[in-house]
Order: C-alpha cells, then structure tokens, then sequence
C-alpha cells in the first residue's frame, strides 16, 4: 500500500515539474500475473519513478547500495517499497538469491540497471544469472529525455519506451558464453529503444503558462510531502520493514 502511495505521489511531483512525458508500447508489457525482471540504462535520479509508475499497478522490488539506507527517513521509504541493500565491493549471494526467491514466491517483479551506475553502457551478469533462476523474462525498457534537474524543470520531453519481452530459456547454461549472449540482447534492445525514441523527433518543450495552473496543486503536493516526511519519521520507530521482509 505504500509502495502504490509513494510511486503515485513521486509520479505527481514529477509531473508538477516536467509534466511532459509519453510511454510508448506499453502492450509490449509482460502481462501483470506474470514476474519478470525490468532493465534500463540508469541514466537519472528519476528514471526509476517513471518506470515504475508505467508499469503500474505491477509492484517491484530492486537492489539499491547500502549507502542509501543510512538516512532514516529515505532508508525507511527505500526499504517500504521493496528495496534491499548490497554491498557493491562485495555483494555476497544475498544478492542473488533474495531476489530469486521474490520472483518465485510473490507477486513482485524486480528492477534492475544492469549498467550499475548512472551514464555507463555496461551490461552486467546479474541480471541473466537471476532471470535464469527464477526461470523469468526480461522485460527491456529505456528513458530518454533530461538528464539535467534544469532540462527536467523546463519541461524538455521525456520517452519511456518499452521493447519486446527476452526469453532466455533456449540459453542452457549461464557461463561466459551465455551471459554474453544474454548481455548482447539487452543491450541490442535497449539501442533500438533509444533509436525508436529518436525518431519521435520531440522537441517542443512544454508551454511555461501552463504552470501557472499547477501552483494550487503544487501547494497541495508540499502539504503531503510534509505530512509523508512526519509519517515516515514516526513510522520508523515502529515499523521495520527489514523483520517484515523476512
């Protein structure tokens, strides 16, 4: 429940920013009963949202560095909607097997970046080894648009554009080999996305007037982010979603 609340407000101040963003080939979407893992170029702070909100009313759960979780407030938001923490220097096979298990025993699908960091177009293993064990699809999809906090405020475009569904059953093991042939697909994917949402050609940024009508719901966004802080700061005393995980 408030893993849908936050995505949705999230979604909403996204939208009192840019509120210029189209989704394209959403049908190309695995169905909802289905678990599969969702990959992107991490290329944004917000790109997450944006995927998560289309691909709604599908719940995830996703990797995030530990790092992240030593702010309480953020900690406590980030564990609430499903994120757990690895350790990047060295993850350990909790990093494969709690995901596993999710993919097999519920109803959560999984985000993952496989270029692990913002701007890289590596395409890391994790993803194959994991959709192999779970026995799932990968699901590709890509961001394009502002990159910039000032490009995402002057309303530039945005394009969330879903590819077809990977199957990698027919790849028997998951060596070198394979995680290559895995890594090539994602990756082939992911360059017909961006070059489909090149294609669009959108340039037009969005009219400055039309946040004039905005700032009464803005004032209404700032009220529930503030009333969300103090809820979450509270809640965190009382709820752990870690034993809760377990």
């Amino acid at each position: 429940m408030f893993y849908a609340y936050l995505r949705g407000l999230v979604a909403f101040l996204l939208w009192l920013v840019n509120g210029n963003a189209r989704y394209h080939h959403r049908d190309r979407i695995l169905d909802q009963k289905e678990n599969y893992i969702l990959v992107a170029p991490h290329r944004t702070w917000w790109d997450p949202v944006y995927l998560a909100f289309a691909t709604k009313p599908k719940q995830f759960i996703f990797m995030a560095k530990k790092e992240l979780f030593t702010n309480r407030i953020f900690g406590w938001w980030i564990r609430m909607c499903g994120a757990f923490p690895i350790d990047r220097e060295n993850p350990g096979q909790e990093a494969i097997k709690y995901p596993v298990k999710v993919l097999k025993n519920s109803d959560r699908s999984l985000i993952m970046f496989p270029s692990g960091s913002r701007h890289s177009t590596d395409v890391k293993g994790g993803v194959a080894v994991i959709a192999k064990m779970a026995k799932v699809k990968i699901q590709p999809a890509v961001y394009g648009g502002p990159r910039s906090f000032k490009g995402l405020l002057k309303g530039e475009p945005i394009d969330i554009n879903f590819g077809q569904a990977i199957d990698i059953s027919d790849i028997k093991r998951m060596n070198d080999t394979g995680i290559e042939e895995v890594a090539e697909r994602i990756q082939t994917s992911f360059s017909s996305l961006d070059a489909e949402n090149a294609d669009c050609g959108r340039t037009k940024k969005l009219n400055p007037l039309t946040y004039i009508f905005r700032i009464p719901l803005g004032l209404i966004a700032l009220i529930l982010v503030l009333l969300t802080l103090l809820f979450s700061y509270l809640a965190s005393f009382v709820w752990n979603p870690e034993k809760h995980r377990k």
